[in-house]
């Protein structure tokens, strides 16, 4: 079963889609602040935002989750029909982008596509120069030799890599990882540091000072 974040702010409409992924669990929400509650503490599978919202614009949400993790698809709901809108919601990063009025049939199977591809690319590996990174099998090398990582490590390694090139704030660290419970920024510094004598490395995990850190690209 895979799990959907439903951002509609139309209550009807909210439910009858629930209705026609009944067989996937869905979470749905009504506003942009519920949403980003829910994603702080949550992975899903796929991302269905509306963009006209009560206190927003859907696609302030999809560029904040590009932003932190390029590989969960996002599908565009909106009443917005010219040509100009889909574009623009297309080139921002949304995977698809569907408009209202639409065919349920239709809706179910371009989830589907989406879910599909997600499910292609699950078990991504990372290799990068001497590095090989296989998130999924908790395998890391450098030069062939295994390198052993905390499971606090490895989640740190995940988010950065998995976001290289951009810059990945502390705060947002710090709350991907230890969550909702309160930890002194102190000890992200100190993963860092850790991590850092792990991989050997002093050429791709850059710290951006006074704001964060992140995994440079070429």
């Amino acid at each position: 079963m895979n799990k959907i974040l439903l951002l509609e702010d139309d209550i009807t409409l909210g439910n009858g889609i629930k209705m026609v992924l009944k067989n996937e669990q869905v979470t749905l929400v009504n506003t942009l602040k519920d949403a980003r509650e829910i994603l702080k503490n949550n992975e899903f599978d796929l991302l269905i935002l509306d963009i006209n919202l009560p206190d927003g614009s859907g696609l302030d949400l999809m560029k904040e989750q590009k932003n932190l993790n390029s590989e969960t698809p996002i599908i565009l709901l909106t009443a917005n029909d010219m040509e100009i809108d889909i574009v623009s919601g297309l080139e921002l990063g949304a995977d698809d982008y569907i408009t209202k009025p639409f065919s349920l049939a239709i809706f179910r199977a371009r989830v589907n596509n989406q879910l599909r591809r997600k499910k292609i690319n699950i078990n991504k590996v990372f290799e990068i120069d001497d590095y090989y990174f296989d998130f999924d099998n908790m395998i890391y090398r450098k030069n062939q030799k295994i390198i052993e990582l905390s499971k606090t490590e490895q989640k740190l390694l995940r988010l950065i890599v998995e976001n290289r090139g951009h810059t990945l704030t502390r705060e947002l660290l710090v709350d991907k990882i230890w969550g909702s419970k309160y930890v002194d920024e102190n000890a992200l510094t100190v993963t860092i540091k850790r991590l850092r004598g792990k991989l050997e490395d002093n050429k791709y995990l850059k710290t951006v000072y006074g704001i964060g850190y992140t995994w440079a690209v070429k």
